[in-house]
C-alpha cells in the first residue's frame, strides 16, 4: 500500500480527481466494515476514510452519529477496529485514513496510539477537534512514525490561517465545504470554489473537499472547480445502514462506481 501523498501525486500526474469514501467502523459490525473496505477499494475508491465510533462526535451530523452509536452499542472499540484493519489492509490498494477525535489519542498516549495505528496499516489521520495551535506534538511524532496528519480548513478560515494550516497539514488539505457538521446537502456552496483558489495561492499540496457531498453531480462540480479529491461520507454510511448487510454492500458498490465515473469518466469505465 502506498502513502497518501504518493497516491495523490500519481493521480495528479494523470489529471485524475481522487474519490475518498468515508464509512464508520463497526456499523453494523466489523465483518461488514471489512467487506465494505474491500468493496470500496475494488469499485473506484482511491483512498478510504475510516471513522472510529465515538460517543461525543462534535463534527458529525445525524447519519454518522447514529452509525457511531450503533457501533458502540455493538461493542466496537478502537482496538477491535485496528485488529480488523490489520487483517484487511494488505489486500487493499487504497491507503486508509483514520478519522478519530482527540480523546482516544490522549487516553492511549500519543506515541503509543500512532505506533498502533501504523502497525495496523493506517496511513493517515484526521482529528477534527484538534486545533492547529495544539497539533505540533502529534504531527512531529506522526512524521517520525510514518503517519500523515491531515488538517482541516473551513469556509470561514482567514487567508493567514489557511496559509498556516497548509504549511502543517500532511498528505492533503481537508477543505470542509460547509459551516456545520457532516450530512447530505442538496448542493455545493459556490464559495467553496473561492476557498479552493485561496488555498492554491499558498500551497501546491493537494486539496480534498468533504462534508455535504452526496451526489455524483456535486462530485463532478468540485472536480471541475479544481479540487484534487472528493470526500463522501454520510451518503455512504446511510447506504450501508439500509437493509441487510448484503444489500448495504451492494448499494455502496453501485454508489462508489457512480461517483468514480462522475469525476473521471474517461479513465474509470474500464475498471
Amino acid at each position: 500500500m502506498t502513502s497518501i501523498s504518493q497516491r495523490l501525486a500519481t493521480l495528479r500526474t494523470n489529471n485524475q480527481c481522487a474519490l475518498i469514501p468515508f464509512i464508520t467502523a463497526g456499523d453494523p459490525d466489523l465483518e461488514t466494515t471489512a467487506a465494505a473496505l474491500r468493496t470500496l477499494d475494488a469499485n473506484g475508491a482511491d483512498l478510504i476514510e475510516l471513522g472510529v465510533p465515538y460517543s461525543d462526535p462534535l463534527a458529525d451530523g445525524p447519519v454518522i452519529q447514529a452509525a457511531a452509536t450503533r457501533a458502540l452499542n455493538a461493542g466496537t472499540r478502537l482496538a477491535h477496529v485496528l485488529d480488523m484493519v490489520r487483517d484487511v489492509a494488505p489486500d487493499l490498494r487504497s491507503p486508509i485514513i483514520l478519522f478519530t477525535y482527540y480523546n482516544p489519542i490522549l487516553s492511549l498516549g500519543i506515541e503509543a496510539f500512532l505506533k498502533q495505528i501504523a502497525d495496523s496499516g493506517i496511513k493517515g489521520l484526521v482529528v477534527p477537534d484538534l486545533p492547529l495551535e495544539e497539533s505540533s506534538t502529534l504531527i512531529a511524532l506522526a512524521d517520525q512514525i510514518g503517519i500523515e496528519v491531515i488538517l482541516l480548513v473551513t469556509p470561514t478560515s482567514s487567508q493567514a490561517r489557511i496559509e498556516a494550516i497548509a504549511r502543517q497539514s500532511r498528505g492533503f488539505i481537508y477543505l470542509v465545504s460547509v459551516t456545520g457538521v457532516t450530512g447530505v446537502r442538496s448542493q455545493v456552496q459556490t464559495r467553496v470554489k473561492d476557498v479552493i483558489q485561496n488555498i492554491r495561492r499558498v500551497t501546491t499540496k493537494p486539496i480534498a473537499v468533504g462534508f455535504g457531498i452526496s451526489q455524483p453531480e456535486q462530485a463532478r462540480q468540485l472536480a471541475d472547480w479544481g479540487t484534487d479529491a472528493v470526500i463522501v461520507g454520510s451518503a455512504f454510511v446511510q447506504r450501508l445502514a439500509d437493509g441487510t448487510p448484503q444489500q448495504g454492500l451492494q448499494a455502496v458498490k453501485t454508489f462508489c462506481r457512480d461517483l468514480s465515473a462522475s469525476i473521471t469518466p474517461t479513465l474509470r469505465v474500464t475498471r
